[in-house]
């Protein structure tokens, strides 16, 4: 795995924007933004563990650049009926096409599948794609700090804001909380993989939890298998867990999800 595949990423993120400016402009995006009224409670969903005590935000992906192809003959449509029926609190689908094989289509064939909160996961470098996630019909946004300034997280706080789309803002390390707290970021994920190698230590939740603000709410991320895991990261003060990678793999989604919230 390169150590650099973050950059790449974000390199070829930058060409689709470009590309796709030149098919729909970005006053027109906007313009669809501002009509969108079909919004479902993200954040709410996750403010308050759930009958079980915990809130699973179940993920939808195909390959990942350090695991290749995770479910290649995904069905949406499955998967998304199975989370909700599972007890998922929210459903996340990636729409990175070249990394992760995944697509707006998966994404409108999920939500027109169940009625969960959805998180368009994906590497958000530009106000285009905020435009873009509320047109889509996500109802959040992924932040990752790691490859955005302070300003432009700031900013991206306050436009999603005004569409009334839900953030959930994504760190590694303990600078990059310090970063998420002076943007006054409020739903914060610890993703437990390091982006730049891709190595995963489920422990890094656990333990960066504690430097939390009493204003924000933990999410885990990333190496999250067995319900031995999820016990853990409770016993830390963490409630909401998002996971994609296991459920995938799992001959019986729905089942697996209610062991993992301890049913």
């Amino acid at each position: 795995m390169s150590t650099d595949i973050l950059s790449k990423i974000v390199a070829t993120k930058e060409q689709e924007i470009a590309e796709a400016r030149k098919k729909i402009p970005e006053s027109e995006l906007r313009k669809q933004a501002g009509e969108r009224k079909d919004f479902r409670p993200f954040f709410q969903r996750l403010a308050e563990p759930g009958p079980s005590g915990v809130n699973i935000i179940a993920e939808i992906k195909r390959a990942s650049p350090s695991k290749g192809l995770i479910c290649p003959d995904l069905n949406p449509a499955f998967y998304a009926t199975e989370y909700e029926k599972g007890g998922a609190a929210a459903l996340s689908v990636l729409t990175d096409s070249q990394y992760f094989k995944g697509s707006f289509a998966d994404f409108h064939t999920a939500r027109q599948n169940c009625k969960l909160p959805m998180l368009r996961k994906d590497f958000i470098i530009s106000p285009y794609q905020i435009y873009e996630s509320a047109v889509l019909g996500a109802d959040a946004i992924l932040l990752i700090v790691r490859i955005l300034k302070e300003e432009q997280i700031k900013d991206f706080l306050q436009l999603a804001g005004e569409l009334k789309l839900d953030v959930l803002t994504e760190v590694h390390s303990h600078e990059e909380l310090e970063t998420a707290a002076k943007t006054g970021a409020k739903l914060v994920g610890v993703n437990n993989r390091n982006l730049k190698s891709f190595e995963t230590d489920i422990q890094r939740a656990a333990g960066m939890v504690s430097r939390f603000s009493s204003e924000m709410i933990a999410v885990a991320e990333s190496g999250i298998h067995s319900r031995e895991d999820i016990v853990m990261l409770q016993k830390a003060g963490i409630f909401n867990f998002l996971i994609g990678e296991s459920i995938v793999r799992s001959p019986d989604p729905e089942a697996f999800m209610r062991v993992l919230m301890g049913r």
